[in-house]
This record gives C-alpha cells, structure tokens and sequence, in this order.
C-alpha cells in the first residue's frame, strides 16, 4: 500500500528568532495582486510623513565656552572624546556620551585657537596616551596631553581603554615606532601645561596629522611639515609655497600620505608633494576657499567649502573641471566633513545653518539643521560612527545632531528595525512620485533664509537669460556656454 503525506518543516513557517517577524509566503504572479503598486505608493505616503513627523535632529548643545567655536577634533580610537577651541584661547575636551565637559585647558593660547587635530599615535612617557595639537594666531602650535585625568572619572587607567596600545600597533609604521621610544612629557609638567610650544615667524592657521607617522603640517605663510621626535625648538622640515599670500587651510591625505592639500588668500587650491618637498598643481577658484576635506573612501577626491555660497568635489588627478556642484547655503561655506563611510558631507555656513548631503547629488542638502539661537557655524564634524554630527558656531555652543533627523535613541527591538527598513525601503523606490517627492523635498527653514534663496534665484536666473541673449547676438559659435563646474576654475598652474 502507498501513502502520499504531505508535510512542511517548522524553519519555513517559524521566527528565525525569538522577536523576529514569522515568514511570509507570498505569490508573486502580477495577476493576483491588481493593487500592488496604489497600496504600496499609500505606505511610501505615510512612510514619508512618519519620518518629518518624528523628524527631531537636535540632541543636545555643549555649553561652557564665553567665546565662538572655531575648531573641534574628534579622537582617533574613542567614539566619545571630542576636543574644540575657542576664540579667547580656551580648549575644552567634551564627553559626548554623558554630554559634559570633562577637562579644561584654559588660556592655552593669547590668540583664537584656529585648529585642533589629536595624533593617531600612542606615546609613551609616565604613561601611554595620545597628543592634541593646537595653534593660534599667537605664532605657537602647542602640543599637549590628550587624555588626562578628567573629574568623575576615577584612575588614569579606567579612564582609557585597557587595550589601546594593542589597537595602535597595528596602525603605526616603522617610522611611527620612534614616538613610543620619544617622551614628549616634562617630569614636572601638569595636564594644563603644554608638553611642547613650536614657535613660528608669522600666525598659523591650520593643522593636520600624519595617518602613522609622528608628522604633522602647519598653515600659516606657507606649508610647514614638524617631526614630533625633534621638540618645540627645531626648524620644520620642510617649507613650501606656491605663491605669496597666506595658506589658511593644510590637510594631509589619509589614504596617500604624501599628498597634501592647501588653500589660501589668493583663492588658489594646491597640491604638494611630501616626498620632493614641491608644488604639484594649482587651480585658482573664482572666490576664496574656506575647508578642504579629503574623502575617506576615494583617496582622490577633494571637498572644497567655498566662499561662493558652493561645495564642490574635486579629482586631484584632473583639477580642470569640479566633480560636483553642492548648491544650497546663502552664506559663505566655512566647514565641510566627510562622514567615515564617505557617503555623505556636512558643511557648517555663514547663513546660520548645517547641511547634510549625499555624495553625488549636489542639487539640493538632504536635510538642513538650525535653531532660533545658533549664529554663523565655523565647524563641523561628524563622529567616527558616522550617526552623530557635531557643529560648533559663533555663540560658544557645540551642538549635537542626528545624522538621520528621525533615527531612534536607544535601544531597537528586532521587530521594529526590520519596520523601519521596509518604510525606508519603500521611501527610496517612491522618493521621486507625487507627493512622496514634494514632502521628502520640502524643509523649513528660517524666514531670511527663504527670502535670500528667492533672491539668489532671481539672481542666476537673470545672468542665464544675459548670457543666452548676447551668444544670440554674436556670431555663430563665437560664444559658447561655459559648464558651471568649469567656470568655477580661472587659472591652472603647474
């Protein structure tokens, strides 16, 4: 006798989990779901409302500084320690967890501090720890104590994690061992005492860290290059200039790490090699460039904040013609940061606001923070897990954002985050239809805001018709439109 049993295993019709959404078995044949694509655009609908319903990008303001934020550095190894500097020459390091200030510098400068940067290295002496670098327009860079022995945090060793040393060693090459040899700590040196002072002819205004070796490059009359094994009263080891105005912007290339990038007050952006101690490239932009960020992603690609209300993306392989055109602010852009993914910038502007973007798509910010109170952003910074973003303004305060303005805090339960996915899933494919696109589009933003985006408008829309108008009346291909990522370059030198 034959018997026919029908029989199913428990895995496809049960939670994978305990928490986990039960399978789903689904027909895909088009014919019995007539009403697949109006419900799904419904859900998109209210996925898109839910997000700017539950939309709320401030977290949290760091106050304590009586004078505007003009630098910050984030730790290299810790998600938590974040270091700015102000403009009566205070240095505050902030615990962005427990959002408090854990350690003061006071008067480390007479001057603004212009730039922060913490050295990747671990040195040692009377105890392994980390350097922040800091300079001023007081004609110092000053070197100090990056973890010291903050209040409420117990021991030195409970303050740091137990297996630092064993992180860095692995990021730090054979000329980068000299460091763990080389005690940059006096004996009779307090935290709030600098460790070295590197004295210069004229202000400095940028800094920038080596990736693994104990290097690191100034900005002030030109492109200084100082070895940390060799103390605050040696010369730089090298000196290079394209030009004769000031360099107010110098940024190491992580990736290729003897490429160097520079900007200055005659609006040119260069490029230089360490390992010839040269000039490589110029280009002359139409009006000053305020920040340089390198992509973490594309070794090659530059972000350059510009004074012209514009972000733009370079090649360093091909200067000619910008990457990308990021249109947006109506002020000045003072700061721009890429996030560790290198998907998206943040750039901090003169018109008040900080401006999220997505890497490729210049037309408009994805979102735009801002607050009644918050004055012109000089700094911005996103954290090394890329979910926070950090922006320090004319005001004294360090604000805390979210990178995405309606992600939950804290804990997400299974269910929940596979929700979360689908809506999100469902916002992408519909993102350009009805209105699911006019409500991803639109942002509020202050009223001058708005008025000076309609003015800046009228403004490029009346230089168009200029320019199609005097081609029409010339002869023929006499005159031809110029691109707008190439019109943005007035001069190239080699």
């Amino acid at each position: 006798m034959k018997i026919k049993a029908l029989t199913r295993s428990v895995d496809d019709h049960a939670p994978a989990r305990l928490g986990d959404a039960a399978p789903v078995q689904r027909n895909l044949n088009p014919n019995m779901h007539p009403f697949e694509k109006p419900r799904e655009y419904t859900r998109a609908l209210n996925a898109a409302k839910l997000d700017r319903l539950y939309a709320k990008p401030f977290v949290a303001a760091f106050e304590g500084h009586i004078d505007g934020v003009y630098s910050m550095a984030r730790h290299p190894k810790r998600l938590d320690v974040i270091a700015s500097g102000s403009g009566d020459g205070e240095i505050r390091l902030w615990d962005v967890n427990h959002q408090r200030c854990t350690y003061t510098y006071p008067r480390a400068h007479a001057g603004i501090i212009q730039s922060l940067c913490i050295s990747p290295l671990t040195f040692h002496g009377g105890g392994a720890s980390k350097r922040m670098l800091s300079c001023s327009t007081d004609r110092t860079i000053k070197v100090w104590n990056a973890d010291p022995v903050p209040d409420g945090f117990g021991e030195y060793e409970e303050f740091r994690p137990a297996d630092d040393d064993e992180e860095d060693s692995d990021d730090e090459a054979s000329g980068a061992r000299d460091a763990h040899l080389f005690s940059l700590q006096p004996t009779n040196s307090t935290p709030k005492e600098p460790l070295t002072v590197y004295q210069g002819k004229t202000a400095f205004h940028s800094l920038s860290h080596h990736a693994h070796l104990p290097r690191f490059a100034s900005a002030s009359s030109t492109v200084q290059v100082w070895d940390l094994n060799r103390g605050g009263g040696s010369d730089a080891l090298v000196n290079m200039a394209m030009g004769v105005d000031a360099v107010h912007v110098v940024r190491y290339n992580q990736s290729e790490t003897d490429v160097l990038a520079s900007a200055g007050t005659d609006r040119g952006v260069t490029l230089y090699d360490i390992r010839s101690g040269k000039p490589l490239h110029k280009v002359v932009l139409t009006m000053r460039a305020n920040d340089l960020a390198w992509s973490p992603v594309e070794p090659t690609t530059l972000a350059v904040a510009s004074e012209d209300h514009n972000m733009y993306t370079f090649d360093m392989r091909n200067m000619s013609s910008a990457t990308q055109i990021y249109k947006g602010h109506v002020g000045a852009v003072m700061s721009v940061d890429w996030a560790p993914t290198g998907q998206s910038l943040v750039t901090g502007s003169y018109d008040r606001t900080v401006r999220l973007w997505d890497t490729g798509k210049g037309a408009r910010s994805r979102d735009v923070y801002h607050t009644k109170r918050m004055q012109k952003v000089f700094t911005t910074m996103y954290t090394l897990d890329a979910r926070f973003v950090l922006s320090g303004s004319d005001d004294g305060n360090v604000r805390l954002w979210k990178h995405g303005a309606s992600d939950k805090l804290g804990i997400v339960n299974a269910r929940e985050r596979a929700s979360r996915e689908y809506a999100q899933a469902l916002r992408k494919r519909w993102h350009t239809v009805g209105d699911v696109a006019k409500i991803e589009r639109q942002r509020h933003v202050p009223k001058p805001i708005r008025t000076a985006q309609k003015l800046s408008h009228t403004m490029t829309e009346a230089r168009r018709v200029k320019n199609d108008r005097r081609r029409k009346h010339t002869k023929s291909g006499a005159k031809k439109p110029t691109a707008a990522r190439k019109s943005v370059i007035v001069e190239e030198k080699s």
